[in-house]
Parts: structure tokens; C-alpha cells; sequence
């Protein structure tokens, strides 16, 4: 019974670290995004999520842009961008509004 508490504790320790995320700032900026091209959306409820780059912790890497349905009728996309920091390069996620 010790060992099974044991393995719940260390386990909701981890959750808990993992809900807790630092920010990485990355020296380089990032490149210039790139031009996608995007069929029709599925539905009127979809708006395009454009593509950005993602930093892999050595190098850029280009996460293509998809189609997201909104959450209710006048939310907002706000795509994902990177803001320049005395620190460095920090990525805002894209997130609905």
C-alpha cells in the first residue's frame, strides 16, 4: 500500500511540474513564415489557424497552418507570433480571444 501512494504522489508531482511551464527564449530571431496555401474551410465556423515556426532547441521548425473551429460564435483567433524580449525571442501561442 506505501508503494502504491508513493507512485501516486510522484506521479501528481510530475503533473504538476508539467502544468507549470517556463519561457524559452531563443537568441535567434525567427525566420520569415512561409507562404501556405489552404483549401476551402470545412464549415463557416472555421477560421484559418496560420502556420509558425516552432523553436525545436536547436533550430526553427514550421508547423504548418490548419483550419480551427470557434469555441462560440464571435471568438477570435489570435495567431501564434513571436515577440522580441530583452531576453531574447519568445513565442505566443495562438490562442482564442
Amino acid at each position: 500500500m506505501v508503494r502504491k501512494g508513493l507512485i501516486v504522489s510522484i506521479v501528481a508531482g510530475l503533473l504538476a511540474v508539467n502544468a507549470f511551464s517556463a519561457d524559452v527564449y531563443v537568441r535567434v530571431a525567427p525566420p520569415r513564415p512561409v507562404i501556405e496555401r489552404r483549401g476551402p474551410p470545412p464549415s463557416r465556423h472555421h477560421l484559418w489557424a496560420s502556420g509558425y515556426h516552432r523553436w525545436d532547441g536547436r533550430t526553427y521548425v514550421w508547423m504548418p497552418g490548419h483550419w480551427v473551429e470557434r469555441p462560440r460564435p464571435r471568438a477570435h483567433w489570435v495567431p501564434a507570433h513571436w515577440v522580441h524580449r530583452p531576453g531574447g525571442w519568445l513565442l505566443v501561442e495562438g490562442h482564442w480571444r
